[in-house]
């Protein structure tokens, strides 16, 4: 199996951590965190960049979202009825020193909720990796399960929240319960970010409150949400002096990418002005 492992248990609501799946941030004493103020704790406390990755892997604190995310990983999908899924919240991915920092809405269900790795494995993740391939920020065109070598260059990928949700649609509450695991991110991450790219409206809400936690300046009132919309960001004092350039896109969903709302040279010309200020 590409996206799981031989011998594996037969529908398994989960992964165990630390049982060898390629990329498994966590091991089997992984502090978990069962509520929103564990979430806060947990985050807060995170040695690190690594450590912090794999808190948010195990995370179990929103009851309906770990719910679904197992259920997901138990019927599965006819496609992949042979594949274990990983089931699990998905960590950050990519460089641990980035330029570009890359925020997304939440994983698929059939898609990180089954490869264990944000935008990998499903129609989004094709359409963004062969854009950030052509830019020059990923190794491979395609990104198909954990382990299939590929990279990125001088970026990274998270998600606002980290577990599948039912229809696509976290509520609120969710997204307010894992919002500490991203501002520590984004924290983590700011000495080398010189450029935030945000998919989608509903990412385009869920960093702003992540950025103003890690120390950047915000500039009010909000800018609205569109596709190329750029902000410039004064970043979090000790960092560097230049100002941060925040990127709006359309996000790379089935729905956009059929109607063509967004396009291959669209998405690709986003990355290729995200790596050009970054540099």
């Amino acid at each position: 199996m590409v996206a799981g492992r031989v011998n594996a248990p037969p529908n398994a609501p989960f992964v165990p951590p630390g049982t060898g799946w390629p990329g498994d941030p966590a091991g089997p004493d992984t502090p978990v965190a069962h509520a929103p103020d564990e979430v806060v704790e947990l985050a807060a406390t995170a040695p690190g960049l690594a450590g912090l990755c794999a808190r948010q892997s195990v995370c179990r604190a929103c009851s309906r979202l770990v719910e679904w995310r197992e259920q997901v990983a138990v019927e599965r999908r006819r496609a992949f009825a042979d594949q274990e899924y990983w089931g699990r919240p998905i960590a950050g991915w990519g460089a641990a020193d980035p330029g570009v920092l890359i925020v997304g809405l939440a994983p698929a269900a059939h898609g990180g909720n089954r490869t264990g790795r944000v935008f990998t494995g499903d129609r989004s993740g094709d359409w963004l990796f062969a854009a950030l391939h052509r830019a020059g920020l990923a190794a491979l065109p395609t990104s198909e399960h954990a382990g299939d070598g590929q990279r990125l260059f001088g970026a990274r990928l998270v998600a606002v929240v980290r577990c599948a949700p039912p229809d696509n649609k976290p509520t609120p509450a969710e997204r307010a319960a894992c919002l500490p695991w991203l501002a520590r991110e984004v924290a983590e991450v700011a000495a080398t970010v010189r450029v935030v790219v945000v998919l989608g409206g509903y990412a385009w809400q869920g960093i702003w409150p992540a950025l103003k936690q890690a120390g950047y300046e915000l500039p009010r009132p909000r800018p609205p949400f569109g596709h190329g919309v750029e902000v410039l960001l004064a970043p979090p004092p000790g960092t560097a002096p230049e100002p941060v350039l925040l990127l709006g896109c359309y996000h790379p969903s089935q729905q956009n990418t059929f109607t063509g709302r967004v396009t291959a040279d669209m998405l690709e010309a986003v990355f290729v002005r995200a790596r050009e200020y970054a540099r």
